[in-house]
């Protein structure tokens, strides 16, 4: 009987949980939560998204969005629970995310070949081994991981969390809704500012007080996820071309479009709260409570989390994983999600579909997929296993993907034609995808 053991319930993890499980390989997924806690998870569910509860662009005309539809077309637990739970996000997916942990934690907990054990686990077991313990890893653990690898320790980079406001608590006099860049529903809530508030308020932001996070440089921040106020000491208009951006925005009340612009989306189905778009943050708390109430609409705001800053860490994968996740070498041990050095919710997915895909087919006897790299999941897989001198954590994006042989004009056509592109050449590939699904 076939046996394997994943490591962490992420996104990573739950999914190559379910992989495995479908394709008949009884699971131990090992969950430290909650009897455990981490700096940045606050439950004890499956998948929690502990920054945004945006999974970004839903059109096929975005890398993000072709990659969840590969993700669909595959039999992704993950993308199916986030269809189920999403909330209106104009261009994008987003979920409530409180119920999209829970449906993806119940699923898996009601699975037949899925067992559940609640455990810290210091040292890497014996056995077929997915590890997907998640950016967080450190301790016992990430020094198993470092011994079983030959590398003294893996590479770390910071990232931040925005903060949540409750929606009553803003003041809808002064902000008001429309859609994001005119894509979509009116969905976001727009807090506007004319010269003088921004200048005023970039100035706070430069000056405020960070929290102590150990060995903090800004050269060392993921350009992804910038804390807000690393950006503001960047230059006095690199918000409002960045975060604050207000193309698109012009308020209804007047025809003017402002000077720079706070956005908020709903982080929940029922709207009772909101998240500021791209600010994170690791400002002290009492800072952001100061710096953030200068926002014209959020002067009495109710925060209902503060944002946060954590170290993430990650492998040089290239080098030591094979595009299948494998660990070069050592065919029975597995990574999966941003220890890898993939980068975002659905990308981490999707680390975890391609190693539980594989380790299956494996266990099986069966010949590996090679996802290619005209699709999305095929040039994820190259990126962490393609030799770079400078390896660095990487969303997934149209720049991974070989470029059309003819010339197309149009950037939104181009980026059409290789999302078409990818499909095709995935539906190639789903008689091998599908063959070794149990009944």
């Amino acid at each position: 009987m076939s046996k394997a053991i994943v490591i962490g319930a992420g996104l990573a993890g739950s999914e190559a949980a379910w992989q495995l499980a479908r394709r008949g390989v009884d699971v131990t997924l090992v969950e430290m939560r909650p009897e455990n806690e981490s700096p940045a998870h606050h439950t004890g569910q499956f998948a929690e998204l502990v920054c945004s509860n945006s999974l970004r662009g839903a059109a096929l005309s975005t890398a993000p969005g072709l990659l969840k539809e590969e993700l669909r077309r595959t039999g992704s637990l993950i993308m199916e629970c986030a269809d189920q739970c999403a909330i209106p996000a104009g261009g994008a997916l987003a979920v409530d995310r409180e119920r999209f942990s829970k449906m993806v934690t119940e699923r898996l907990c009601a699975h037949p070949r899925v067992t559940v054990v609640r455990e810290r686990i210091n040292e890497i077991p014996q056995g077929n081994v997915i590890v997907a313990s998640g950016p967080l890893t450190e301790g016992a653990l990430a020094d198993s991981i470092s011994r079983a690898l030959g590398q003294s320790a893996p590479l770390h980079f910071y990232d931040a969390a925005a903060p949540i406001v409750s929606f009553a608590s803003i003041d809808m006099d002064k902000a008001y809704f429309a859609s994001r860049y005119d894509k979509g529903d009116a969905d976001y809530i727009n807090c506007p500012m004319d010269k003088e508030q921004y200048t005023a308020f970039a100035a706070a932001l430069r000056t405020a007080e960070e929290a102590p996070v150990h060995g903090f440089e800004d050269k060392k921040v993921f350009e992804g996820c910038m804390p807000v106020e690393v950006m503001a000491r960047r230059g006095e208009d690199t918000l409002r071309y960045g975060p604050m951006k207000p193309v698109g925005l012009r308020d209804p009340r007047t025809g003017v479009r402002p000077y720079a612009v706070v956005q908020l989306r709903a982080d929940n189905a029922q709207k009772t709260m909101y998240n500021m778009v791209g600010f994170q943050t690791h400002l002290r708390f009492p800072e952001q409570k100061r710096v953030f109430s200068m926002i014209p609409g959020l002067e009495n705001a109710e925060f209902l989390r503060y944002g946060v800053m954590h170290r993430n860490s990650f492998l040089r994968s290239p080098g030591l994983l094979d595009r299948h996740y494998r660990v070069i070498g050592q065919e029975n041990l597995w990574f999966a999600g941003q220890i890898t050095g993939v980068e975002g919710y659905i990308e981490s997915a999707a680390s975890g579909l391609c190693a539980g895909f594989n380790l299956a087919r494996q266990l099986r006897g069966c010949a590996l997929i090679d996802f290619p790299p005209e699709t999305a999941l095929g040039a994820l897989a190259l990126h962490i296993s393609t030799e770079n001198r400078d390896f660095q954590p990487m969303n997934i994006n149209f720049g991974l993907l070989p470029p059309m042989p003819e010339r197309i004009r149009g950037k939104r056509e181009r980026y059409t034609a290789l999302a078409m592109r990818a499909l095709d050449c995935l539906e190639q590939l789903r008689p091998v995808y599908q063959e070794d699904l149990e009944v």
